[in-house]
């Protein structure tokens, strides 16, 4: 099965072709871009072009889409999920919806448990638990100091990651919280987790994918 899989939960762009024979063709953003400005209406079609050119794959060539529906930022996910839905309805191709708090996870090394992070804005936080391959806490919001003291309560000491991991690291490290170095890769929300996620998830029809926002969003569409 080849799918293209994609993430725009956060500022950076994440985008994969992964083949059928296990062969993986990704634009994989470095965690420096978590903290630079969003660009994903203009970075995001290329990254498809290009990614699907390496792989010489076309449409044609796709079981589904797997895109990452969040929770993240609402122009962000937006965006990304608008794109797989168009293409879906293009191409005639099924997506394959995936938290990106879930994809986040997987990418977190280690044995232990694993909080992925992602920055919520208003000093807040979007976060689970995962353990092995079980997710022990669902996503939620909170702020940073709510975190601490949840994972205090529980006597854990996760290995966390995400550009909220970053952000909020002062807060979070004293409550046993190990955060991963800023310049680690496991900050990031890789596409190509998200394929591998994917090859679980039953197909759906492209409107009925919609974004985890987990709260209210921080705009609002225009009427």
């Amino acid at each position: 099965m080849t799918l293209l899989g994609l993430d725009t939960s956060t500022t950076a762009c994440a985008v994969c072709v992964l083949r059928a024979d296990g062969e993986a063709f990704e634009t994989a953003p470095d965690a420096a871009a978590l903290g630079a400005p969003p660009a994903h209406a203009a970075e995001l079609m290329p990254a498809i072009a290009d990614v699907m050119g390496r792989a010489a794959v076309g449409w044609s060539d796709l079981a589904a889409i797997a895109v990452g529906v969040g929770p993240g930022t609402f122009t962000g996910l937006r965006i990304g999920i608008a794109t797989a839905r168009g293409l879906g309805h293009a191409a005639a191709l099924p997506l394959r919806p995936v938290s990106s708090l879930a994809a986040l996870a997987a990418g977190i090394g280690g044995d232990g448990p694993r909080l992925p992070l992602i920055d919520a804005r208003r000093g807040e936080l979007f976060a689970a638990l995962h353990e092995g391959g079980s997710t022990v806490w669902p996503p939620f919001a909170a702020t940073p100091e709510d975190v601490a003291a949840r994972v205090r309560a529980a006597e854990i000491a996760p290995l966390a990651a995400g550009d909220g991991s970053i952000r909020f690291r002062g807060v979070l490290e004293p409550a046993g919280i190990r955060v991963a170095p800023d310049s680690d890769p496991a900050h990031v929300v890789r596409a190509l987790t998200v394929c591998k996620l994917a090859a679980a998830v039953p197909d759906t029809e492209p409107d009925a994918v919609l974004p985890e926002y987990i709260r209210p969003p921080d705009a609002k569409l225009p009427r």
